[in-house]
């Protein structure tokens, strides 16, 4: 029996065992929750035990504990993989927004819905498939490379302790390439390789004026109006080309290849569902730039929310005390938030009318930008292993969304390379996330193909 023959030989059993870890609700951003984040480990823990791993550990934090588990390769030379992932969800408001219980794994056709189906629980628990589908066909007792798998249990809450967590064990994580999976693909029949996450920093501006609100006969046209103050600041962040204004914001900004430029421009991009999924009428951004290079290429200043005055039904005619807004950057490879942060700052500071003052609070240090080497071995074997599963050419793509994933390779100290076969339409944080059962049965066949691979082509020097 070959690899592909044995995965789908246990599909039922895969999607009955990851419909038991789908039913505990694992929300970490719930207190309510908390005790089942802790039996997700659990369950995780006792099925690496079961899938044969020798060593499982559950590692506590300050918050949720992460899941490791480690089996060497029978050759003490092999390669070290790593393979990230995280076992809590996503809360599920609005609840009468699902057509079935999102803790009631329901079966429908080739789709399995309910909560961290797609993200990332599915994806998390195809590579355990995978690895007992390599170990059947090669008829080894350990795996050719050594895994490791480090699964936290607050990506979701934004990883508020993996940093540290990195860091207190990374002698015990120590590796030759990390494997996320924890992204999406471009369709179900056009796979793809992410190359990159942008980071994120957010922040929110309090301007005030008159120490408190005024009738806008007596004194409007004659104070500093801090609504007035807010929405000057707001409508400079962008120039007339859509880049962002703040002065500095693109110094360290390493741009992308024209190779990986060309790679984007291949996909069968339709602006037309783009929009029509967004729900917009109309594109926007940078000059000079593809939407698809927008999002996963160029850096962002968007508005997030803002509010002054009152607001009230009918009118109330002030001068208001305060105004408020909320902003997001998202950062692309070599801007470092806390950089943004205090470009943003001044921005404020020198942009301010007198008689108006205001506090920029950021929500947190940030999330710094990663990005892969389209040309590495690392990169190249996974796309090969990838093509050889799908039977079809791989594409490359970025994301435009941010997590932990750069603090995995700089702390490390070793590439990153994403294999992931989620999809965008798999309503990941929203009601009725499902993922595509066949896209994980090829996440398994991929994973199954990769680790002989990785075995040859990371030794010595070749592990870049």
């Amino acid at each position: 029996m070959d690899v592909r023959a044995h995965i789908e030989a246990h599909r039922d059993e895969f999607v009955a065992t990851l419909s038991q870890w789908l039913a505990i609700p694992s929300i970490s951003a719930d207190p309510a929750h908390h005790d089942d984040v802790r039996r997700s480990a659990q369950w995780l823990a006792d099925h690496f035990t079961q899938t044969g791993f020798p060593t499982v550990e559950i590692w506590e934090t300050p918050g949720m504990p992460a899941v490791f588990a480690e089996w060497p390769a029978a050759d003490p030379e092999a390669p070290t993989v790593l393979v990230y992932g995280h076992h809590d969800v996503q809360p599920v408001d609005p609840v009468d927004a699902w057509h079935t219980d999102p803790f009631t794994p329901t079966v429908r056709g080739d789709q399995l819905v309910g909560r961290g189906a797609s993200d990332d629980k599915g994806q998390i628990l195809f590579h355990t498939l995978g690895l007992r589908a390599n170990l059947a066909v090669s008829g080894a007792d350990a795996p050719p490379v050594t895994l490791k798998f480090l699964i936290e249990g607050e990506e979701e809450s934004g990883s508020p302790h993996f940093a540290d967590l990195l860091t207190r064990h990374r002698a015990r994580l120590a590796c030759d390439v990390i494997v996320i999976s924890d992204t999406t693909m471009w369709s179900a029949d056009t796979p793809s390789m992410c190359m990159g996450m942008r980071g994120l920093t957010d922040c929110q501006i309090d301007v005030y004026g008159p120490r408190t609100d005024l009738h806008s006969g007596s004194f409007g046209g004659a104070v500093p109006n801090p609504a007035r103050a807010l929405a000057a600041l707001l409508a400079g962040l962008h120039d007339a080309h859509g880049r962002v204004a703040i002065p500095g914001f693109y110094d360290d900004v390493v741009e992308a290849s024209q190779a990986e430029r060309d790679t984007i421009a291949q996909l069968p991009f339709d602006e037309a569902a783009w929009l029509a999924n967004a729900g917009s009428d109309a594109t926007v951004g940078e000059a000079g730039y593809s939407i698809l290079e927008r999002v996963w290429l160029r850096p962002t200043a968007e508005i997030n929310g803002m509010w002054s005055g009152y607001t009230g039904e009918g009118s109330k005619t002030i001068v208001p005390r305060s105004a408020h807004a909320k902003l997001s950057f998202r950062l692309v490879p070599n801007q470092e938030p806390a950089r943004i942060q205090e470009l943003v700052r001044r921005y404020v500071h020198d942009n301010l009318p007198p008689g108006v003052r205001a506090d920029v609070r950021f929500s947190g240090a940030g999330v710094r930008p990663c990005a892969s080497d389209l040309d590495s071995v690392a990169v190249r074997a996974a796309r090969d292993a990838m093509a050889k599963a799908f039977g079809t050419k791989v594409y490359s793509t970025r994301e435009g969304g941010s997590g932990p994933e750069a603090d995995l390779a700089d702390i490390l100290g070793a590439p990153l390379v994403f294999v992931a076969v989620g999809l965008n339409s798999d309503r990941i944080h929203a009601p009725n996330e499902k993922v595509e059962i066949p896209l994980l049965l090829k996440g398994a066949e991929t994973v199954a193909y990769l680790w002989d691979s990785y075995a040859t082509v990371l030794r010595s020097g070749d592990r870049a």
